[in-house]
């Protein structure tokens, strides 16, 4: 089942949209910094993002969101926003809708974003060729950009990172990274894969103290693209 966050700092319109929208999981935010807390905690495959809220607004999250996801984001606009709405457009967001909303509308366009995320394919793409946020990796060329810029890995950094961009929602045990890069029984492999995470942090994340990408999930291990520590 599909799970969709809705964020709006009106109760009405997260409680219409929730009636909606029943058949899927659903979560809710009443401003950005609420939303970008569920994202830290929860997988979600759609957020509906109201632009006006307090604390931080639409467009200030929707910046923050896509620096570490690609899931389609659908701004909740009054028709007086049309030029936060191309803002939004430009800056990341996949579609809209204009409030008052009309159900059907609303289900249609949740419907067509969500086929197009998890049935065409929301992080890896066809012919060995992943991109989840700033990073593409193309297995083909044994190439890797960040934000557009080529970076050289060792053959051991460019199979870890395969690994984990192939299944971003999955953590990642320091014994599975192990086996499935070096092919050997993971005896001792604690220190060799932390070494090595760390240099693949120094190349790909801005500040590798605060990654983006790489995350340690304590006392479990890594996992891929869930924002920040």
């Amino acid at each position: 089942m599909a799970r969709i966050l809705i964020c709006d700092d009106e109760k009405d319109i997260v409680n219409a949209l929730k009636i909606y929208l029943s058949q899927y999981e659903l979560f809710e935010a009443y401003n950005g910094a609420e939303a970008l807390k569920v994202l830290e905690e929860e997988k979600i495959d759609l957020i509906l993002l109201d632009i006006m809220m307090p604390v931080m607004d639409g467009i200030t999250a929707l910046n923050e969101i896509r620096k570490s996801y690609n899931m389609p984001i659908i701004l909740l606009t009054a028709k007086s926003e049309d030029a936060d709405k191309v803002l939004g457009l430009n800056v990341g967001a996949d579609d809209y809708i204009t409030k008052p909303f009309n159900p059907l509308e609303v289900t249609a366009r949740v419907n067509s974003q969500l086929r197009r995320y998890l049935k065409l394919g929301s992080n890896v793409e066809e012919k060995g060729v992943y991109s989840i946020g700033g990073i593409e990796l193309d297995d083909r060329k044994k190439e890797v950009l960040v934000d557009g810029e080529p970076v050289s890995l060792t053959p051991k950094e460019f199979e870890i990172l395969k690994l984990m961009m192939s299944d971003p929602d999955k953590v990642f045990s320091v014994k599975e990274i192990y086996s499935k890069v070096w092919k050997e029984d993971p005896w001792g492999a604690d220190n060799t894969v932390a070494v090595h995470i760390r240099h693949l942090r120094e190349k790909i994340e801005i500040d590798p103290a605060n990654p983006r990408y790489i995350r340690v999930i304590f006392g479990q291990g890594y996992r891929f693209g869930k924002g920040r520590e």
